[in-house]
């Protein structure tokens, strides 16, 4: 029992074996060229402080390498090529898979970034129509707009009384009041902290984000799920809130649907509902589909506008222009109410303001909401730079990694470079999806790709108009927290300046 508490050891004794296994099974298919071995899955484990820098570091050396694991081997690329034949070319041959989806079922179930084939289909069909409606784009976009208020009021509390927020925390807490309120129309209110039940929802929700993504380099895994010990014990109690709360809210629109009838049901915008009228009155189907849906629209907006502000305070002159932008598109004058500027953020004014998508671009260049995202080979095959696969091997794509390489994008590829996303008149000019990968791209490209752009252009917009952002601490090291998604290590703590006068 003390052995499989230290996954470090395990891995190591499964690894000996698996790397005698792998040099017998080379020596016997010579014939066919593999990528180069950077190291172990033991190594990812020895390193999963610094993960993605660890992971950046072996792709400076190797566009695409392979770590030796117990149980398959692992294959990392950054080559834009290799990235858009496993995305598009031959899309069929490379999805979740039965790995992915174990280490992922307990935290997402049957959703949509966990299952392939039929139900990967039915789930992308549903909600590629419903997030193309311009009855949930308004509706969304309402939201959004009175959340960005809220927020604006409690930074403004703060600048006044010159104290030092954690801007992080305060995202995700505003984003979770979005995308509750967009998929179940109830207002949680989460920034104000008053709820304990909702607290504990967030911490466990959070939790279980970082348990979940360390069954990858944990191989012992299943062997403490079984035991219930360890990080599988935690996992357990806060996957129980999870969904003792997310059940009663879906428990609560059923209600509702009975009550009310399917006419009342159509009359509402929210995602539940919207889903209720495809006749999908499955609690367990609606559960996967909105914890995915939270999971989306929250930890990855979240993380993109704590990193936007982050690189904004680093680089002082950026914000600056960011702001002018935003007032010139805007004629802010001396508007002084936030819900009465929040009103002007139209999808007419915001398209105009080139520089700021430019800036959330180059942020999302550097610091992709989701670093690595892992696919399983479903059968032998060949990536465009001429290597092997195997079937079952792990095949990932590292947009975190892909950012920072100069063969990708330059010889400043680490510099933050707004300006590089800009064509000769200024205006915003897009990146190959296979190259610029944060939203993925081909057949599963972010289908809330334009609903997440938006939330974070309001947000941005309202805040920068009326607030200048710095760090508390200057000298401070930002690091960010192995998750599934890249949020910054202890939250990050600013000084806000008012900008302009306000009401």
């Amino acid at each position: 029992m003390e052995f499989l508490s230290k996954p470090i050891l395990v891995a190591a004794v499964l690894l000996l074996i698996s790397i005698v296994v792998r040099l017998i099974l080379t020596h016997k298919l010579r014939k066919k060229k593999y990528h180069p071995i950077a190291g172990t899955v033991f190594h990812q484990l020895l390193n999963f402080h610094r993960l993605h820098d660890y992971m950046t570091d072996l792709a400076r050396k190797h566009k695409t390498y392979k770590l030796l694991g117990p149980f398959r081997d692992e294959v990392y690329t950054s080559d834009p090529p290799n990235v858009e034949y496993m995305l598009r070319t031959n899309f069929e041959n490379f999805g979740k898979g039965s790995h992915n989806h174990r280490i992922l079922r307990d935290l997402l179930g049957d959703g949509i970034f966990t299952v392939d084939g039929e139900k990967w289909r039915e789930q992308r069909k549903i909600s590629s129509y419903e997030f193309s409606t311009k009855v949930l784009r308004d509706y969304s976009s309402v939201i959004f707009r009175k959340t960005a208020v809220k927020l604006a009021n409690i930074v403004s509390e703060a600048a006044i009384s010159n104290r030092v927020i954690d801007i992080q925390d305060l995202f995700m807490k505003s984003t979770l009041d979005s995308i509750f309120y967009v998929s179940f129309g109830i207002d949680l209110d989460s920034l104000h902290g008053s709820n304990e039940e909702i607290s504990k929802f967030c911490s466990a929700f959070e939790a279980s984000s970082t348990n979940t993504l360390w069954r990858y380099v944990d191989v012992s895994w299943p062997i403490k799920k079984a035991l219930n010990i360890g990080s599988e014990a935690v996992l357990k109690e806060n996957m129980k809130i999870v969904d003792e709360y997310i059940y009663k809210l879906i428990h609560s629109a059923l209600e509702q649907r009975q009550k009310l009838g399917d006419d009342a049901l159509m009359r509402r915008e929210n995602i539940v509902s919207r889903f209720l009228q495809a006749e999908t009155t499955d609690p367990k189907y609606l559960r996967d589909i909105i914890l995915n849906f939270v999971i989306a629209g929250k930890d990855t907006t979240a993380v993109t506008l704590a990193w936007f502000i982050y690189m904004l305070c680093k680089h002082p002159s950026v914000q600056e222009r960011v702001a002018r932008e935003i007032e010139e598109e805007t004629n802010v004058g001396d508007v002084t109410d936030f819900s009465e500027f929040a009103a002007r953020l139209t999808e007419e004014a915001l398209e105009k303001m080139q520089f700021l998508i430019a800036t959330i671009n180059e942020t999302l260049r550097l610091y992709p909401a989701v670093p690595v995202d892992a696919k399983i080979c479903f059968s032998d095959d060949t990536l465009p730079d001429g290597f092997s696969v195997r079937k079952g091997d792990m095949v990932s794509y590292q947009p975190y990694a892909m950012g920072r390489m100069k063969f990708v994008w330059g010889d400043d590829a680490e510099e933050f470079r707004p300006e590089r996303w800009l064509d000769g008149d200024g205006k915003f000019q897009p990146q190959s999806p296979f190259k610029f990968t944060a939203f993925q791209a081909g057949p599963r490209i972010c289908l809330g790709k334009e609903f997440a752009y938006r939330q974070i252009k309001i947000f941005s917009a309202l805040l920068l108009v009326y607030f200048k952002f710095k760090m508390s601490d200057e000298k401070k090291i930002v690091e960010y927290q192995p998750m599934i998604n890249l949020l910054i290590k202890g939250g990050l703590q600013v000084c806000v300046i008012p900008r302009r006068p306000i009401t």
